[in-house]
């Protein structure tokens, strides 16, 4: 290759400033190999051949060369710089799911005697990553309401280090002011991490308002389609680099390359996908909200939200494609014995645990996602046996309606 092509080659990696996250979306990522590949490649390999010992010896004490794939990876590293590009943070680095992303988080920042403060409506596995296992070292986690300043203010020590929130949150769409949860975690010289799977960059930048960090499980929406595991830490340069950097690379909780470069492809539908399915999830929650089976929706983009105001601030002004809604039951027994009438009527929606898919999905909160919780812990979550959860896909919204409505219209026959 000349000189000139080379050139050429490395300067498509330089992108103008200001761009939007959509075009970031699509256009962050290494420079092109010498073939000039249009679309990303992906490099399946585990080893790089060195040219000589003296090269090898180099590049195994520089962490930014390419040596084995446990440590580096060009299919890999092009996701990472998509990612903190379009959450506008300085660097990001992606783990092999969403819960060894906050694995990575807690490896990196804590140790024994520490303090984490969390919101208590976090996804189940959050809970109980936090609450037992993390417990077994010597951390210690407060749990607390993810809408009132005033317990996590209460709940700071001076043994804090972090706090964490999912905003909105699985299943219930709680929201939490993200800037006052900043404040409260700076003013004790601690840091917020932001989960930030359910909006994605695209309707949601934590960093904007005052997040340290912010994680993802891009098996979500990030990948779109259902077909791989994938998570990712986003923040500064000299956290993600040089705190997490030495962990990952020791503990292993590496990102494939191919998980890697099929969440790079799901990256440039992203901003399409969760327009369109926000809208399909609005239509639905209306629709919800007007059934008389059903006690109560919960979907940020409704009026009737709790935090309506500052989600819509918050998300630009969108809902995101997830909601939840508590069917009525005089009893719990009754309550589950409706959730699972109305679930097991469907015949288009995917009964599931995962969301974030183009196929729409259904699911019973309090025996999946929360079912090894404690029934202490769900209630205190919200999370009754008449709440079933819908991750609206893109099918057609009536066909996603006409499904539900199979169950609710049954439901006393």
């Amino acid at each position: 290759m000349s000189q000139n092509e080379e050139a050429r080659r490395l300067a498509r990696a330089q992108l103008p400033a200001g761009l939007r996250p959509e075009t970031l979306a699509v256009r962050t990522a290494l420079a092109p190999s010498q073939h000039g590949e249009n679309s990303e490649a992906l490099f399946l390999t585990s080893a790089y051949v060195q040219p000589d010992a003296a090269t090898s010896a180099q590049r195994f004490s520089q962490s930014e060369d390419f040596t084995y794939s446990r440590t580096s990876n060009p299919t890999v590293r092009s996701l990472e710089a998509r990612l903190a590009a379009m959450e506008g943070t300085e660097a990001a680095i992606a783990t092999a799911s969403g819960m060894s992303a906050i694995l990575l988080l807690c490896m990196g920042l804590l140790k024994a005697g520490d303090h984490v403060v969390c919101s208590r409506s976090v996804f189940g596995s959050t809970i109980n990553l936090f609450a037992k296992e993390f417990g077994k070292f010597g951390v210690e986690t407060s749990f607390v309401s993810q809408t009132d300043l005033q317990e996590w203010r209460n709940a700071i020590r001076p043994s804090t280090r972090l706090l964490f929130a999912e905003t909105p949150t699985n299943p219930l769409t709680e929201v939490c002011d993200i800037q006052a949860l900043a404040d409260i975690a700076h003013a004790a010289d601690a840091l917020l991490v932001v989960d930030n799977t359910y909006s994605s960059p695209v309707l949601q930048q934590p960093a904007k308002m005052g997040a340290d960090l912010i994680m993802h499980s891009a098996t979500k929406y990030m990948d779109g389609q259902g077909r791989v595991m994938a998570g990712a830490l986003c923040g500064p340069s000299k956290l993600i680099k040089d705190v997490f950097g030495p962990v990952v690379r020791t503990a292993g909780m590496v990102l494939s390359p191919f998980n890697a470069w099929v969440v790079l492809k799901g990256l440039e539908t992203l901003g399409l996908r969760m327009k369109a399915q926000s809208e399909q999830a609005l239509a639905v929650a209306r629709w919800l909200e007007t059934r008389p089976e059903v006690a109560r929706v919960y979907y940020p983009s409704l009026p009737s939200h709790p935090q309506h105001e500052l989600a819509m601030r918050q998300q630009s002004g969108q809902g995101g494609a997830v909601l939840s809604f508590e069917l009525k039951g005089d009893t719990p027994e009754a309550a589950r014995a409706a959730a699972f009438h109305v679930i097991d009527s469907t015949r288009v929606l995917s009964i599931a645990t995962n969301l974030g898919d183009t196929k729409s999905i259904v699911t019973h909160p309090a025996t999946t996602s929360h079912g090894r919780l404690s029934e202490e812990q769900r209630q205190a979550a919200g999370i009754g046996q008449g709440l079933i959860r819908l991750s609206v896909g893109l099918e057609h919204v009536d066909d996603i309606i006409d499904d539900l409505l199979r169950g609710l219209s049954t439901l006393n026959h």
